[in-house]
């Protein structure tokens, strides 16, 4: 089984950089046979890192106005992403749009699971906030867990 986790966000913008952080750090355990990689967000960019693989999680980070350090996980193919989670993305193409993108393209990959963790603070220069840090490792042992029961 060909499965990706791709961390998404922008390390330079406080909350954005949730998704990057959870990749970051599930690539410190030396998953050899994971493939972990790092993206700014943009579809046309997500569409081919996750062409032909059979597993594919995406972390990223979302202001939908839940309260901070709030984990969604949405199953693409079985639900839309809501796009209003991703509304104050940094992103020029959000994760949703990409997503549904694919969709309409008839390029799902066959397991796409989309973590999404409530930001606080996406200004330039700020660093991640105590709630999203603390949600980190709670959603590397859930992404894990999915890895485990899909694969």
């Amino acid at each position: 089984m060909r499965a990706i986790v791709i961390g998404v966000g922008n390390e330079y913008r406080g909350d954005d950089a949730a998704g990057l952080i959870v990749a970051r750090t599930l690539k410190s355990k030396n998953l050899s046979s994971l493939k972990i990689i790092e993206a700014s967000g943009e579809g046309a960019s997500l569409l081919e890192a996750w062409k032909d693989s059979d597993l594919v999680i995406v972390l990223d980070a979302s202001c939908s106005g839940a309260r901070a350090g709030t984990v969604f996980r949405f199953d693409a193919n079985k639900q839309k992403i809501p796009a209003a989670f991703f509304r104050y993305s940094t992103h020029a193409f959000s994760v949703a749009e990409a997503v549904e993108l694919a969709r309409s393209l008839e390029q799902l990959p066959p397991n796409l699971i989309v973590y999404s963790i409530e930001g606080k603070n996406f200004a330039a220069g700020a660093g991640i906030s105590p709630e999203v840090a603390n949600v980190v490792e709670g959603v590397i042992e859930r992404a894990l867990c999915d890895l485990e029961d899909i694969a």
